[in-house]
């Protein structure tokens, strides 16, 4: 009987889910992103994304093989990093620079942390802001339908007529909502993006209220500083950044009044930086910046204490 009634500590919860099967729940969501960059961006969108994921596999297993640790590389963390990394940047951008780049989301992103579960930052956003910091021209280099110029974001920053921009012909809004523009690889179909949250959603993986305050606030702050607020939200990495970035369960607040409050900052973030700020795209850095904001957030927004044990009567 006392075998029986043994228990461990608190809390008692049991779940079918694992590290893998939430991993590849995500990679799942993420395939009608990849899709529409195949159909966008032609057989580069396969090879970009297959070198990124590649390269993140081999440096996770050097990674665990020099820390001695349990080798896991098939857990699905590291091609899920490879492919968001992939994501965040241009599909003609030089693969040499992707192997860097995904080189760093896993060693310096990660690994150096401890590996999964230990990081502060978003690995897949740490290997991109060293890519721009170390070849600016790279990542800011878009090319759409045979042709290279500015996307949407950076024209609206810059005053360019919309019809100069990497956008398809017809209906401005529908165009920027299906992803038929340029920019980086898996973040201009916000449509293709929205599916692959709402399946997030529905397998109760990330909380709706993150994406839905972070683009919420980014639209109603952008039509308060004079941008248009549709073609802030459809364009850009907020949707990407939104439902797989930002909803990360290891780098977002535990508590849901903390995850509010974060994507709000997010949210503020983004919009002062493609408004005020010298670069037209904010995510990857709001994330960043908002990632290091987390354990204030998680220290002072704490749940409700049940069954503590009640001190001098108090």
């Amino acid at each position: 009987m006392s075998t029986i009634l043994k228990t461990g500590p608190a809390p008692h919860i049991r779940t079918s889910e694992t590290v893998e099967s939430v991993m590849y729940d995500v990679i799942i969501a993420l395939v009608p992103a990849f899709i529409m960059a195949f159909y966008s961006f032609g057989i580069r969108a396969l090879i970009l994304t297959s070198v990124s994921v590649l390269s993140c596999i081999v440096t996770e297993y050097i990674c665990q093989k020099a820390l001695k640790q349990d080798i896991n590389v098939f857990d699905g963390s590291a091609i899920l990093t490879g492919i968001l990394f992939a994501f965040v940047v241009p599909a003609v951008m030089p693969l040499q620079y992707v192997v860097v780049g995904a080189v760093v989301a896993i060693a310096l992103g990660k690994m150096v942390y401890g590996g999964l579960g230990h990081n502060i930052f978003n690995p897949a956003l740490v290997g991109r802001a060293f890519v721009q910091a170390s070849w600016p021209v790279a990542i800011t280099t878009f090319a759409y339908d045979g042709k290279a110029g500015a996307t949407v974001l950076d024209a609206m920053k810059r005053d360019i007529p919309l019809t100069d921009a990497l956008l398809n012909n017809g209906n401005q809004y529908l165009e920027a909502f299906l992803g038929r523009m340029g920019g980086c690889l898996g973040e201009t179909s916000a449509l293709a993006l929205l599916i692959g949250g709402a399946y997030l959603i529905y397998k109760k993986h990330i909380d709706w209220k993150v994406p839905a305050v972070m683009i919420g606030t980014v639209f109603v702050l952008t039509a308060i500083l004079g941008a248009d607020p549709f073609m802030q939200i459809f364009s850009g990495g907020l949707f990407l950044g939104a439902f797989f970035m930002a909803t990360d369960m290891v780098t977002s607040p535990v508590t849901s009044k903390g995850r509010v409050i974060f994507a709000l900052g997010l949210g503020i973030l983004i919009s002062l930086i493609r408004i005020k700020g010298g670069y037209p795209e904010g995510t990857a850095y709001a994330i960043l910046i908002m990632n290091g904001v987390v354990p204030l957030i998680d220290r002072y927004i704490k749940p409700k204490k049940f069954g503590g044990v009640i001190t001098n009567g108090k």
